[in-house]
């Protein structure tokens, strides 16, 4: 009875702890998700690997407590074989991956009006070029012109569907750029170079945020290292976290040193700035 208690306390720690973690990790969308819909959203989002890693981790955890019989092990196993690796990493940087991306494409662009063309056939004739990140707004955009949606109804759902302050600024130069007919290339080009300002200054400021990361990581690694010679030399100091209270004093360390990790890695995170919105009159035309 006692041990099915514990089981069951374990397991509603365990799903606590993935609520915090969730909860304290930026979501780039959908940020109105109850924590339900964070977690279901989570699980169809994550990749198979991801998948694997979880189960795997819970797998672990039984194993380990079938062996020792200590029961925080089912949660705490679990937590550092799947949290570990991602709050200790090195997150993606969305500012980054865009401006990057806006970079690239707008160049192309200027490639391509030098040429003579319009910015709609640019960006029909770029759609192929552009990078993985704008891919399939861009195809939209072009397909949108396609289909005789007007250039600014459709720069504005481009800019609706990359979600990205700097998307609304190249949005709304093409569509300048558009109604200006001449000069267009020039104007762009002066995007660009205010793009890669923007880039080199959030690589900068990427740079700096990286540094607590690297020293927490040192942290861990040698604490790791000292329990594990701990547990290998003096087993006796762990004897006051195998019973009483004990198991869920060591529980709760561990989850408020994964909760930090979670704080940590949400705070050095971008905040996402506000977006440029264009206002459209009518959507594609119609």
């Amino acid at each position: 009875m006692i041990a099915g208690l514990a089981g069951l306390a374990a397991a509603l720690a365990l799903a606590g702890v993935g609520a915090v973690v969730l909860g304290a990790l930026p979501l780039e969308r959908g940020a109105g998700l109850s924590a339900t819909g964070r977690l279901t959203r989570y699980w169809r989002d994550l990749p198979t690997g991801q998948k694997r890693l979880l189960i795997g981790g819970l797998v672990a955890g039984i194993v380990v407590l079938a062996v020792t019989r200590w029961v925080p092990a089912v949660v705490i196993v679990p937590a550092v074989v799947v949290a570990g690796p991602r709050l200790l990493g090195d997150p993606k940087n969305r500012d980054i991956i865009v401006l990057e991306a806006l970079d690239r494409w707008v160049r192309a662009l200027t490639a391509s009006l030098l040429t003579g063309r319009s910015v709609p056939d640019a960006i029909r004739s770029t759609r192929r070029q552009a990078p993985e990140a704008l891919s399939d707004a861009v195809t939209l955009a072009a397909l949108r012109l396609d289909e005789r949606w007007t250039l600014p109804d459709a720069l504005a759902a481009f800019a609706d569907d990359v979600d990205h302050a700097d998307a609304d600024a190249v949005a709304a130069a093409l569509v300048v750029a558009g109604q200006r007919g001449t000069g267009a290339a020039a104007t762009l080009e002066a995007l660009a170079d205010a793009l890669q300002d923007r880039l080199a200054a959030a690589r900068e400021i990427d740079n700096e945020r990286a540094k607590p990361r690297i020293v927490v990581r040192q942290v861990t690694a040698i604490i790791a290292v000292v329990l594990a010679l701990a547990l290998a030399t003096s087993p006796s100091y762990f004897a006051p976290y195998r019973s009483g209270f004990g198991p869920w004093i060591a529980l709760a360390l561990a989850l408020v040193y994964i909760g930090s990790l979670a704080r940590l890695q949400a705070a050095s995170q971008p905040r996402p700035r506000a977006r440029l919105r264009q206002a459209s009159q009518s959507r594609g035309g119609r």
